[in-house]
């Protein structure tokens, strides 16, 4: 797996790491999911309210492996019932959320993503309400930060054919539901809150997958490395 793989994606992990993640899920507990040095997948719950992430194995989120992570790297700290990263200068080579580097203070959501030094920690809340994980000021242009890890996969798997052929059509929800192993229904859902995001609800039903896909080319959210 690459530095800039999510961790989170089903097509690197083997049946037993799948089964491993769904009873870590079933518990109902925020977790983290994350690969040590030797490629092997490793399970942290997230418990209590504050954790120290870095290379010192007296952190909580020891990466002893990864000579690019700082001895304290950095802190993920639990405010309100809400789990947060926090990176305040500690590390060298700095903390990133969904391919960003952050300063300061960062509150995480289902499915983000964290990079730090080449180890990538993704984060899972099991019980999070993913339509309200994110407020939309009306006339806010999307960031690739602002989209939950899941529908990033599933806009990438809508445009997907559009690999092979400049003027293809858009996959279609049961072809992205057994990729990303998803219910058409949610495949739908994710759908929906993507057309909204991207101010183009309103279209007729027949133009929408096709624009959602053009925008996210438009403005640099996809490329074509991305498929």
């Amino acid at each position: 797996m690459s530095a800039d793989e999510s961790p989170l994606a089903a097509h690197v992990a083997s049946p037993a790491e799948i089964q491993e993640r769904l009873s870590a899920e079933r518990a109902g507990a925020p977790f983290l999911v994350l690969r040590d040095g030797e490629g092997r997948q490793r399970l942290l719950r997230m418990d209590g309210d504050r954790l120290s992430v870095g290379r010192a194995g007296s952190n909580d989120v020891p990466l002893p492996w990864d000579t690019e992570v700082s001895r304290l790297h950095a802190e993920l700290e639990r405010i309100a019932g809400e789990w947060t990263v926090v990176d305040d200068g500690l590390s060298r080579n700095g903390t990133f959320v969904n391919g960003v580097r952050i300063s300061g203070r960062v509150r995480l959501r289902d499915g983000d993503v964290l990079r730090i030094g080449r180890t990538t920690l993704g984060y899972r809340r099991p019980d999070a309400d993913e339509s309200a994980e994110h407020t939309v000021v009306a006339g806010e242009p999307v960031a690739l930060a602002d989209i939950p890890a899941t529908q990033r996969q599933v806009l990438v798997a809508l445009a997907r054919p559009y690999k092979q052929a400049e003027f293809a059509t858009p996959a279609t929800n049961q072809q992205i539901a057994a990729e990303l192993h998803l219910s058409v229904d949610a495949v739908k859902a994710h759908l929906r809150s993507l057309f909204q995001r991207f101010g183009i609800e309103s279209l007729p039903q027949n133009q929408k997958r096709s624009r959602l896909v053009a925008e996210a080319f438009q403005r640099g959210m996809l490329t074509q490395r991305d498929l």
